[in-house]
């Protein structure tokens, strides 16, 4: 009878978990869309090895894949306090995706412009585009669709990542859940919805993901 799911329990606080979602998709998507741009930038960098600013990407990269979004979190969170600067819980979630997605995002476009064979560039020259209009034409449009899988796994990975943001204070999804347990006693219940408010904001993203990337491939992109 313990295992037994109350779902009057979960009726009654699916909006808990709506509302949860919500901020959750809300700071996901403001930290991948800043994480994509600042990607695009240091993958560049990466990949025309400009000087001075190479090395310090290639530092900044080593530094946020080497070490968990949880720390980096309390870092901002606790640490920053320390010398003045007060963030509040949503601005350190944010800030904290955009530090540790970058570095993926970068790594998914350099990989991406690496598979560009060299030869791209030397036609598109020899027709009279100028170099950005290579890059810019015929190089990032190749680059993008070969790095797309990358691109959604790395998508799929930062949402998941949100799932530590209640170690900050924030209400997301797993704060929810763990609010719940705490108060009622009802794990079961709780890690139902949690599991079941993931796939309902992964399973369409993973979908979409898929189509696009059967979509470039028919196209001839990425061959």
């Amino acid at each position: 009878m313990g295992t037994e799911m109350d779902f009057e329990f979960i009726n009654e606080y699916i909006p808990l978990y709506i509302e949860a979602a919500k901020l959750t998709i809300r700071i996901a998507f403001i930290g991948i869309l800043f994480s994509l741009a600042a990607g695009f930038l240091i993958s560049l960098i990466r990949f025309y090895k400009i000087p001075v600013l190479y090395r310090i990407a290639g530092g900044y990269i080593e530094l946020s894949r080497n070490t968990p979004l949880l720390i980096q979190l309390f870092f901002l969170y606790f640490g920053l306090p320390k010398a003045g600067i007060m963030l509040s819980s949503e601005a350190c979630a944010i800030t904290g995706l955009i530090f540790l997605g970058s570095s993926y995002m970068a790594e998914a476009f350099r990989s991406g412009l690496e598979a560009v064979p060299d030869s791209q560039m030397e036609s598109g020259l020899s027709l009279g585009l100028t170099k950005f209009q290579v890059v810019r034409y015929v190089l990032l449009p190749q680059a993008v669709s070969v790095s797309v899988p990358a691109f959604a796994a790395n998508v799929i990975f930062l949402i998941k990542e949100t799932s530590v943001f209640s170690a900050v204070a924030l209400a997301d999804l797993m704060y929810a859940a763990k609010d719940l347990i705490g108060l009622y006693y009802v794990t079961n219940e709780a890690l139902f919805m949690l599991v079941i408010a993931y796939l309902v904001i992964l399973l369409p993203i993973s979908i979409l993901f898929s189509l696009v990337e059967r979509k470039l491939r028919h196209a001839g992109f990425g061959d």
